[in-house]
């Protein structure tokens, strides 16, 4: 068994999980057509359009909350004050609220698009465990 310094210290591993966020993006992005023309194919076009906009609003939620996450940490540790709850609960319950009425107004103006719109939103699940996958075949081909 390795030691815990042996682990640490082998090359490239930082760097390999610290692209983890960018993998995870990547992969919404080659999934997010892969499951519209699905959905176009298997259901018709008002499913595909309800599935590129579920897909749309989870990207977007996904990007929002990478960049709200990383300013948190990076005023936190910058200004070494403890930052307002209010104003945190604020700008992650008005992302919500965005989000809510896009899918409502989706889901009033296109019944029929309700699978497709599900699916869309379940894309950064599917994402993660693209890069799931893809770490524990890197973990096993090259032992990172």
């Amino acid at each position: 068994m390795a030691q815990p310094e042996q682990i640490s210290t082998v090359e490239g591993v930082p760097d390999f999980y610290a692209r983890a966020i960018d993998r995870i993006r990547n992969f919404m992005l080659v999934l997010a057509p892969v499951a519209a023309v699905a959905g176009w194919a298997l259901y018709g076009s008002r499913a595909a359009i309800g599935c590129a906009v579920g897909c749309a609003i989870s990207y977007l939620n996904f990007h929002w909350l990478k960049s709200g996450v990383s300013h948190l940490a990076d005023r936190t540790t910058n200004s070494g004050k403890r930052q307002s709850g209010k104003g945190i609960v604020a700008r992650f319950l008005l992302r919500y609220l965005l989000l809510g009425a896009a899918s409502y107004a989706i889901l009033t103006s296109f019944p029929a698009s309700l699978r497709g719109l599900f699916v869309g939103l379940f894309l950064p699940v599917a994402a993660i465990a693209c890069e799931a996958m893809y770490e524990l075949y890197a973990g096993l081909t090259r032992g990172v």
